[in-house]
């Protein structure tokens, strides 16, 4: 299973996953959203992209 999920609110945009790991993926978008929002930027613009922590 996959899914994608918005930066801003930790939404499903597409795909699915299991309710407990949607929560996961919610709470870790929570605490890495700046280091998201930076890396998205550096996408958007053609540069490499800063390592985020994974869980843990």
């Amino acid at each position: 299973m996959d899914a994608v999920f918005g930066i801003e609110d930790g939404e499903i945009l597409a795909g699915e996953l299991p309710r407990a790991k949607t929560r996961l993926v919610q709470a870790w978008i929570e605490l890495h959203r700046d280091d998201l929002m930076a890396d998205w930027k550096l996408a958007m613009e053609g540069h490499p992209l800063f390592p985020i922590d994974p869980l843990k």
